[in-house]
């Protein structure tokens, strides 16, 4: 099934027993409209965003100005670049990938400037809105994209792929809807797969799983299936590494926060960070968790959308960042809003990158915070 949007609402897996946290402070102000797009650009949907090795410079993997780069009608793909790279000013000075990627879902920058991006779905055309059941899909384009991880040099060179272009399927020749990527400090390649899990009527051979690969890309190992047990996933939507080199994992569909060795074995879990989609570990082990879901379908509980700020050591949490468009948690509907992906720069300065309202936005600290 075609990812409209990287949005799905879920409420038999979704109970929690935590009780909401959404009471605690806001030291952060929002500036938005902070990046500039070429004259006539429009922001379209971003989940990938990511800080640049120089710790000022913004990575952002964006949908072509709409919600996926390729037509779904024919599979055309967008003349725009989906990859983009924004200077400390908000400047766009460099971009690159198109007719690469139809689904920018992930971004990654690794210790050497690299730039890692997921596509996480493909450009075959599906049957029109409201065709008849069974109606064949129209004929697939000449050249498929999707379903893989592309590293990409600075410059935007083409250094490595993981899975088969527009094929979905199995390590190690191919993936199925990678969520997200990142490296360990030696170079081995983590990709979270399968983003169609959260879906209340997902069949049980549904895709969620961890893969792990060299830094070369040679395929090690898989570990995780559809389910709601410890080391199970229902969409491991986003990944990150703490100072230790432990694996956390935004298991949406879950609505928690599972941390795993670097071989899969299980470790913890949380679900006080509510329904991730995104998540950021800076290198003083602060946790950054991006909720843009929650609603009373999707997390009963009257959880706040937002961006819950604490610790990767003990799992607490000291801030959130509260979504404004949606203030009152028991009225939120369904769909998304409020950051997907986040990132920190090397200041602190925290970035959300937006699904729904199809922008990033900036935060910074209120003068006299701390």
């Amino acid at each position: 099934m075609r990812l409209l949007a990287c949005a799905f609402i879920v409420a038999a897996f979704a109970q929690s027993t935590s009780e909401p946290i959404n009471d605690r402070p806001n030291p952060y102000q929002a500036i938005e409209n902070y990046f500039k797009l070429p004259a006539g650009r429009t922001w379209g949907s971003t989940s990938a965003v990511d800080v640049d090795k120089d710790g000022r410079s913004i990575w952002v993997g964006e949908r072509c100005g709409v919600n996926s780069c390729a037509d779904p009608a024919d599979g055309k793909m967008s003349p725009l670049d989906p990859v983009l790279k924004f200077d400390a000013s908000g400047k766009l000075v460099k971009s690159f990938g198109a007719g690469m990627i139809a689904f920018a879902h992930g971004i990654h920058v690794d210790k050497d400037g690299n730039v890692w991006v997921t596509d996480a779905n493909d450009n075959r055309p599906r049957p029109a809105r409201g065709a008849a059941p069974g109606a064949p899909a129209p004929p697939a384009p000449a050249k498929l994209v999707g379903h893989q991880v592309i590293k990409f040099s600075p410059e935007g060179k083409v250094l490595m792929t993981i899975g088969k272009a527009g094929v979905a399927g199995n390590p190690p020749e191919a993936l199925t809807e990678p969520n997200d990527v990142v490296t360990a400090p030696n170079g081995d390649i983590f990709v979270a797969e399968g983003h169609s899990g959260q879906n209340a009527n997902a069949a049980p051979d549904t895709v969620a799983r961890i893969s792990k690969f060299t830094k070369d890309g040679k395929f090690i190992k898989s570990w995780g299936k559809l389910g709601s047990a410890p080391g199970e996933f229902r969409t491991p939507h986003s990944l990150a590494f703490d100072s230790r080199g432990r694996l956390f994992v935004a298991d949406r569909g879950n609505v928690r926060l599972q941390i795993f060795d670097q071989d899969g074995k299980f470790l913890q879990e949380t679900k006080a960070f509510s329904r991730l989609s995104g998540i950021f570990i800076d290198k003083n082990d602060t946790l950054y968790g991006a909720d843009s879901e929650s609603s009373p379908t999707s997390h009963p509980g009257n959880w706040k959308r937002g961006i819950r700020i604490g610790s990767a050591k003990d799992l607490t949490i000291t801030y959130l960042i509260p979504d404004p468009k949606n203030p009152d948690p028991a009225k939120t509907t369904a769909g998304t809003s409020a950051a997907e992906g986040v990132a920190v720069d090397a200041a602190g300065n925290v970035y959300g990158a937006e699904v729904g309202p199809k922008q990033v936005v900036k935060y910074v600290k209120r003068t006299g915070t701390q």
